[in-house]
């Protein structure tokens, strides 16, 4: 084979493995932790205690300071799953959540089971995709 057709068959091959590890692997989301917390729950840090705001659902969180924006995070929303924990068999396999922002964690009424997460998970949305009696695991979340 010639040095030229040697070049050519190269670069091909590389865009082809590019395009499969592309398509194969898909770029997921953030990684975070998660905490949760129970009632009461009244959204002062978004919506001036209007618990109108909170989705019928029940599944929202309290926005930590890696996501808080300023308050530009107030009534977005994300995709949540629990990718690991401290305690084995913590994450309930192949669960995601859609869960709405509807406070800060800073100015909560309510504790978080632990300080210093990316969100704190209202008792329903946090038990939804993880053990309930864990104090926080490890998330992957996307914005819609």
């Amino acid at each position: 084979m010639s040095p030229v057709t040697l070049g050519r068959l190269s670069s091909s091959l590389f865009i082809i493995f590019i395009l499969v590890f592309h398509f194969s692997f898909p770029c997921h989301g953030d990684v975070g932790t998660a905490a949760h917390y129970s009632p009461p729950y009244i959204p002062s840090g978004c919506y001036g205690g209007d618990a109108t705001q909170f989705p019928s659902s029940n599944l929202f969180a309290a926005a930590g300071d890696g996501i808080w924006d300023n308050g530009a995070a107030c009534g977005r929303e994300y995709i949540v799953r629990c990718i690991s924990a401290e305690e084995p068999r913590t994450c309930i396999p192949d669960q995601s959540i859609q869960i709405k922002i509807v406070d800060y964690v800073a100015s909560a009424v309510s504790l978080p089971s632990i300080n210093g997460t990316t969100m704190v998970l209202s008792d329903m949305a946090f038990g939804t995709i993880a053990n309930a009696s864990a104090t926080f695991i490890n998330i992957e979340f996307q914005q819609l």
